[in-house]
This record gives C-alpha cells, structure tokens and sequence, in this order.
C-alpha cells in the first residue's frame, strides 16, 4: 500500500513537473510585468565563451525565473508561505513593522565605487562650473528600526561616507537631513522613493549646500492626489494584502515649463508637466512626476534672474525638482541610462551655472552608466 502511494506522488510530481516545463515552452515570453512594473529578462544568446565565465548559465537562471509560467501567481502565494514559515523576506524584499516594505541592500566592491566616483571627478575637471554630488539614503537605511530581527543589511551611510571621502567635488549631506526627520513620512511604504515630504527635506539640504535659500514648509500648499498608490517594492514583494500609499503634492503645477525629449536631444520635445495627472490612473503613479522616464528634460522657471542647474540623476530627483523651481532659472535633467550624448559638452553648450551628479544610494551602486560622465 505504501508503494502504491509513493508511487501515486511521484507520478503526480512528474506530471505537475511536465506540466509546467511544457507551459514554459508553449507560452510566449513576456517583455514586461505589469505587476511587478519592471522588465523582464529575456533569453540570452549563447557562446562558448559566456558558458565558460558562467554568465550565460547566470542570465538564464534569471530569464528561467521571470519566464516561469503564471509567474504573477506564484509571487503572492510565495510571500505568504514565507510568512507562515517565520520569514520575513520575499524577493528581496523584507516584510517590516508598519507594514513597510524594505529592499534589501548589499553594498558593492569598492572598486566598482571607485571607477564612477573617478568618472565623477573627471567631469569635473573638463567643465568650468562647480561640479557638487549628492547621495540619497533609502528607507531601509533610515527607517532601518522597521527591519525585521536579524535582517542583513549593509550600511548605507559607511557607503555614503566612503564616496564622499573619495571624490574631489563638494558635497550634499542628504543623511543627516533625512535622519533627523526619520519619524516622518518620508519615504513610501511601497516603493523605494521618498515621499514629496522626504523631497522637501532633501531639498532643503541641497540648497544649504549651495549657499542659496530655501522656503519653509509653510509657505507651501499640500494636496493629497491620490491614495491608492503601490510602488515598485509592493509589486517585487508579493506581500499583496498591505495598505497602499498616498500621493502628494507642495509646489503649484505651473511653476514651471516642462519640455522632454522622451525621443533624444536631437528631435523636437513635446511639452509635460511638473505633475502629468494621467499617470494617476496607472500603475506607475510615481510617473506622475515630470512624466517618468526620459533620456533628457529641459525645465524653464519664472525666476529669470536665477542661475541654471544641471542634474544627472535617477527617478529620485522627480519629486524633487517642483521645490527647485524656486531657485533656479531654468533646470535640465539627464538620465544616463537613456542619454548617451557627453555631459561635459552639455554642460558647454547651455551655458549651465552649476551640475549636479544626484542618486539614491541603491542606484548609484547598480547603474554602470555612471561611467559615462567621464566622456
């Protein structure tokens, strides 16, 4: 009897196991995960020569995991059994008190550090404009008490004050602004940016750092534009049962003209918006400031008489550019990833004042496009 229920299990574990191999076959691969809102790994090309570095059996373990039929699925159901196990993490993501969800951070090879901290000085040396850089700690950093017991997580600030050791350029202390405010809303629950309040901080240390004045949060108008907001961290976790976020706004939306160049420099831009209120009605919500995405933006203010900033930044700097429009004529924001064009040449071109080299910290660690400042 025994041997006819061991074998009855076997033959069902086959056959979910074929199942499922079969499904992954048949099915066609998916370019992007709504629920998740990130792209997903696609099949890599083979050669001998990433087989024998391992990089070929790395990526394809990952294209192997995003592919995974009704993955969608599985992710919820994952979290939950980790819950019931005792284990506070699901994809990198930890489950924390408040309802907080936490991204687990590992700092990088030092080296690593050091190639885009040197890119970062060589700018500086071939503009003629002050160059400063500012790191933004995440919330697992700041809100590092919301971990759960025994979490590992590597220290953001000993990461911070590495950098800023490094480097030749003036630098921003963000840590000690945030830190100080820790108690606040500043950081989403669900996703990995700072709220507009952590915005406003951040702000308020950037222009200390720059020798310029910033408003008081009083004089500013809050307006909540939306409470249902579930970020990148909610859609990685799993954790699918937890409250979502809410949405706001200090700075009035036309305190500035927003153009992107969602195509490139060398094509017309369309015109945006410090808020483009569409992306309220999509996933992406955090969108919502200055449209997301976009290899270049060129922000005009009606402070004619200020000087202009350049920023080359990550999406942190979205929610933070509405508190800017106070001191600064006009703004250009590049993103790395998608502006492939020299920094330097820019900088020339425009007749910039001052550059900014803005992350949070999580991204400054993961985007090798950082190198391209040294151009």
């Amino acid at each position: 009897m025994k041997d006819k229920h061991g074998l009855l299990l076997v033959l069902i574990f086959t056959v979910f196991i074929g199942a499922f191999f079969l499904l992954n076959l048949i099915l066609p691969d998916r370019n992007f995960s709504d629920q998740e809102n990130r792209t997903l790994q696609q099949a890599p090309d083979f050669s001998f020569a990433s087989l024998f570095d391992g990089s070929y059996t790395q990526t394809y373990e990952k294209y192997a995991a995003d592919q995974f039929a009704f993955r969608d699925f599985w992710i919820p159901v994952k979290a939950r059994a980790e819950l019931l196990s005792g284990k506070r993490e699901n994809n990198g993501v930890y489950y924390g008190s408040d309802e907080t969800l936490l991204n687990q951070f590992t700092a990088p090879k030092t080296a690593d550090l050091d190639t885009k901290l040197s890119a970062i000085d060589t700018l500086a040396k071939n503009v003629d404009v002050p160059v400063h850089f500012a790191l933004i700690p995440g919330s697992t950093e700041i809100w590092s008490e919301k971990l759960p017991a025994d979490a590992p997580a590597d220290s953001q600030k000993a990461l911070i004050d590495y950098c800023y050791g490094k480097t030749s350029v003036d630098c921003v202390d963000f840590y000690s602004a945030l830190s100080a405010h820790s108690g606040d809303y500043i950081y989403y629950r669900t996703d990995h940016h700072w709220t507009s309040l952590g915005a406003y901080y951040g702000y308020c240390a950037l222009m200390e750092g720059l020798g310029l004045p910033c408003r008081d949060l009083s004089e500013y108008h809050r307006q909540t534009v939306s409470t249902d907001f579930y970020g990148t961290t909610y859609s990685a976790s799993g954790f699918s049962w937890i409250k979502p976020d809410s949405i706001e706004t200090y700075v009035d939306g036309d305190a500035a003209q927003v153009e992107s160049y969602a195509r490139g420099p060398s094509n017309a831009p369309t015109e945006s918006g410090l808020y483009v209120q569409t992306f309220l009605a999509k996933k992406d919500q955090y969108s919502m400031f200055l449209g997301g995405v976009t290899p270049l933006l060129h922000i005009t203010t009606k402070n004619a008489g200020a000087p202009s900033l350049l920023i080359v930044r990550d999406s942190y700097a979205d929610s933070l550019v509405p508190f800017l429009t106070d001191g600064f004529s006009s703004i250009d924001l590049i993103d790395l990833r998608y502006y492939k064009g020299s920094v330097a040449d820019y900088v020339k071109e425009h007749d910039i004042d001052s550059v900014l080299v803005l992350y949070s910290v999580a991204d400054f660690c993961t985007d090798d496009n950082i190198a391209l400042l040294g151009f």
